[in-house]
């Protein structure tokens, strides 16, 4: 969790906010401006989201409404909106989550391979059900993908149609990060399903090389042909979200060591076997494989937000 600026709310609606979730250098970058916060009673822990200030706020709240009727695996679920509230803001429920960028920087740098697969096949699923039900997120980035320990969550829903209305340049706009920008959608085009497969293929660059707009020689081997398609500027050479998903969760093929003769092993001392690391809650029926150091950053960022409190009296201060 992030300090919170002199700026930032101290209340947002019924809400303490108690930090931020994006990072200092990362906030440039975010759609919305993201905190936790609870509940005057204690009972409640929200994460909160409001507009950035060059955001329009009409629109953003429009984009809100919409995220609150959706029900689609993998979109973080809206449960409350203040549509008329100025500025506005949306309610989700509260687990302990990292942002993309937060993630690769308390591991060091890229995520393993086939923590990228899996991610990549995760979100590729969400979006698939949620383009079958005619619903194009138009929000990925880096900072949209929050990493849980169930699996990623998509945050930051319509993040490219509120910033600006269809036929309106959208390249350079604050918010929105120039790198998942699929060309039809920067020079104005309507959101479509196959921009949020080029976003997708820029989020899993991002997530092996610390990049979105890659060199092809940097990508993981395994992963080079999907993200290269995902990334094609026409439109009709992407996959569709179900084809990529398909793609990421098949196995991939790895070279077999050769068949020796088989030999009775030597006698050994018995060792008891070593504890596996802890292992995320499975996630469509097996473990999501987020490595320890964002597990252990997982399990803090619980702690402190257990015993944080509000930085002031409700009675004192004036609610944003």
């Amino acid at each position: 969790m992030e300090q919170l600026r002199q700026d930032d709310p101290r209340w947002i609606g019924p809400y303490a906010v108690l930090a931020g979730i994006d990072e200092e250098h990362e906030r440039q970058r975010t759609p919305d401006r993201r905190f936790v916060a609870r509940s005057a009673d204690g009972w409640r822990t929200v994460l909160v989201h409001v507009p950035r200030t060059e955001t329009d706020p009409a629109r953003w709240a429009a984009e809100a409404e919409h995220a609150r009727g959706l029900s689609v695996p993998g979109f973080a679920p809206v449960t409350e909106v203040a549509s008329s509230a100025l500025p506005p803001w949306y309610a989700a429920p509260y687990v302990p989550v990292l942002p993309l960028p937060a993630a690769l920087a308390i591991h060091g740098g890229p995520l393993p391979e086939t923590v990228v697969r899996d991610l990549g096949a995760a979100l590729a699923s969400a979006l698939a059900t949620a383009h079958a039900q005619g619903v194009t997120h138009a929000g990925l980035a880096p900072a949209a993908v929050l990493l849980s320990a169930d699996g990623p969550l998509l945050t930051c829903f319509g993040a490219v149609r509120a910033v600006a209305p269809d036929g309106e340049r959208r390249l350079g706009r604050p918010g929105l990060d120039p790198g998942c920008l699929a060309p039809e959608q920067a020079q104005g085009g309507r959101p479509r399903p196959l921009g949020d497969v080029y976003a997708l293929g820029a989020v899993l660059s991002y997530a092996s090389t610390g990049h979105t707009v890659p060199e092809r020689e940097e990508l993981p081997t395994s992963l080079r042909e999907p993200i290269t398609a995902c990334l094609a500027r026409d439109a009709a050479h992407r996959p569709s979200a179900a084809e990529l998903a398909a793609d990421l969760a098949a196995p991939t093929l790895q070279p077999q060591a050769p068949q020796l003769q088989p030999q009775a092993p030597p006698l050994q001392p018995h060792t008891p076997p070593r504890s596996p690391a802890p292992v995320p809650t499975v996630l469509d029926g097996r473990p999501f494989p987020l490595p320890a150091r964002i597990v252990a950053a997982l399990a803090r960022q619980s702690a402190a937000v257990l015993v944080a409190r509000p930085a002031a009296d409700p009675q004192q201060v004036g609610r944003s």
